[in-house]
């Protein structure tokens, strides 16, 4: 009956573990999926939570100690009983493992979706994630093989004969390598979807052909990409059949899917925004669909780190000028001088400046309230006013360039006047809410230098109640990403709000350090861990007409603690 029982133990300590298994692969899925299934991406992460997650500290101790065990007793030829091993073993790892709250959160921004991609890494990853403790659990079974070069603890007058210590180190170690197995796992399905997503391009491209009629508008740069895009859409609505990528579809897969599901050949205009995390993106979207119009709004410093340089980011954001088909139009920033240059070797093209300080079509006397921005727009002699509820002058500058290609598309300036006033904010980009008494300034997606700091002035110019601010920073800047932090936190401490809530202590540091220097640190600044806890922080502070900009709102996976 004793030995029947610790039989019974080994049993529930593998249920145990596959239990562990399953929650510790879904996190990493998860993490894998939030970074794009992106290897790269992942692989930084990993590096940056090696400790926290990736070898933690009860799988990496656990296995110290087995290993300490073994060469202990071999060396110091000390005898324990085998059935002492075992009990001593399951109760330990069933009070270090019989939890798997650490990977398993209440609370998410953005839950795993087992998209039909996902179950088909899924798939791979599970069979091999088992298959190692699988392998050590047949193997001390069978009691085939000695463990190493030692003698361990085995009993067999039970049901089952086992080697205690290699059965649990047998399920640690894998769990170690769990991971590392998704990179095995997506290498395994990368020739799959690489086939799937080449046949969603070919038909993409075969339901264009058969558009001639078809005017194709792409967008690029670094900020303001998918506001520019509604912008573009919304204007020219009014006389056209227009049809967009919704939200930020950007990527190849994105596209296609609009074009094979949404394009009908009632369409006149297809609007497509298009970005770029490495060179040759762009590239690789122009060739599903050539544009005949190109709208640039920005080089700037987003995806600094895959990208290595401005000058590389401009050079890729180029391509999409270069891709025009002769006779085509680029709309471009005129404010930008990477951007202004554009195009200047393509004489077949027509080239479209706008911008605030210089162009065909500029702006001026920009205004703001509550209620959003008004501003006069030149276009040469004629001028005319615009009212929009979007706020800052980067909003402007967008609608710019917007404007710039409905003009060019023969729509009147009244008439964009008339369509700018219903244009609605968009979501989680300076969008101004209200939530009972209190406002919100909702700009939590993935914040940029440019748009942090116009945010920060935009809740600094609010009169209504207390100003207050809730950041975790920006993210992929390379290695500028620290004194691009800093000078937030500077420009935080300039706006002298009233209350800075800063999302993790590591993450947000450089921001704290910035405000710290500042002449105007005299600031109330409290730092939390996840946004989870800013909010609940925030619930007890909040007046009614207080004001609240959350600026930028990251993936789960970078919340701290």
């Amino acid at each position: 009956m004793y030995y029947t029982v610790l039989d019974a133990l080994s049993i529930v300590f593998c249920l145990l573990f596959v239990r562990f298994f399953w929650y510790r692969t879904r996190f990493f899925l998860h993490v894998f999926q939030q970074v794009g299934y992106k290897q790269n991406e992942y692989w930084h992460w990993l590096r940056d939570n090696w400790e926290r997650k990736v070898i933690p500290a009860d799988l990496a101790i656990f296995n110290l100690f087995l290993f300490g065990l073994v060469v202990g007793l071999e060396w110091l030829d000390i005898e324990i009983t085998n059935s002492s091993t075992a009990v001593i073993l399951f109760l330990l790892s069933f009070f270090w493992f019989g939890t798997v709250k650490k990977y398993r959160s209440e609370k998410v921004k953005k839950p795993l979706v087992f998209t039909s991609r996902m179950k088909r890494l899924t798939i791979p990853v599970v069979l091999i994630a088992l298959f190692i403790p699988a392998f050590f659990t047949v193997w001390t079974y069978s009691g085939l093989f000695p463990f190493l070069w030692v003698s361990v603890p085995t009993y067999d007058p039970g049901l089952l004969s086992f080697d205690v210590i290699l059965l649990v180190f047998g399920w640690i170690f894998g769990a170690l390598l769990l991971p590392f197995l998704i990179f095995i796992g997506s290498s395994i399905t990368k020739p799959i979807e690489r086939s799937i997503q080449n046949g969603f391009k070919k038909q993409a491209r075969k339901k264009i052909a058969s558009m001639p009629h078809l005017k194709i508008i792409a967008l690029t740069g670094s900020y303001g990409k998918t506001s520019t895009k509604f912008m573009v859409r919304d204007l020219l609505k009014e006389r056209y059949s227009v049809c967009s990528t919704p939200g930020s579809y950007n990527t190849p897969m994105g596209i296609c899917k609009v074009i094979n599901n949404d394009l009908q050949s009632h369409h006149q205009i297809l609007i497509l925004e298009m970005g770029a995390r490495y060179e040759g993106n762009i590239q690789e979207l122009c060739d599903i669909a050539q544009p005949d119009i190109s709208i640039i709004t920005n080089v700037g410093v987003a995806h600094l780190e895959t990208f290595g340089s401005q000058d590389v980011i401009a050079r890729e954001k180029g391509k999409l000028v270069d891709n025009l088909k002769s006779g085509g139009v680029a709309i471009l920033n005129a404010d930008d001088p990477r951007v202004s240059k554009m195009g200047e070797g393509r004489p077949e093209i027509k080239r479209v400046l706008v911008g605030l300080n210089q162009g065909e079509i500029t702006a001026g006397d920009i205004s703001y309230d509550t209620s959003g921005s008004a501003f006069e727009v030149s276009f040469g002699e004629e001028k005319e006013q615009f009212q929009t509820r979007l706020l800052g002058a980067h909003n402007v500058q967008n609608m710019l360039l917007a404007i710039g290609a409905a003009h060019h598309l023969g729509i009147r300036p009244k008439t964009m006047a008339i369509a700018a006033k219903s244009i609605e904010p968009i979501e989680h980009r300076l969008e101004l809410k209200q939530q009972g008494d209190i406002f919100i300034i909702d700009d939590a997606f993935n914040s940029n230098p440019v748009g942090a700091k116009n945010a920060v002035e935009i809740l600094g110019q609010f009169k209504s109640g207390s100003r207050i601010i809730i950041t975790p920073g920006m993210i992929e800047l390379g290695d500028i990403e620290y004194e691009e932090n800093k000078h937030f936190g500077r420009a935080i401490a300039k706006a002298k709000l009233d209350l800075v809530i800063l999302v993790g202590e590591e993450r947000a540091k450089p921001i704290k350090d910035g405000i710290e220097e500042a002449e105007e640190s005299a600031q109330n600044v409290k730092v939390v861990n996840s946004l989870f806890e800013a909010n609940d922080l925030v619930r007890e502070y909040a007046k009614p007409g207080d004001v609240i900009l959350y600026e930028n709102d990251l993936p789960d996976v970078y919340n701290e603690g």
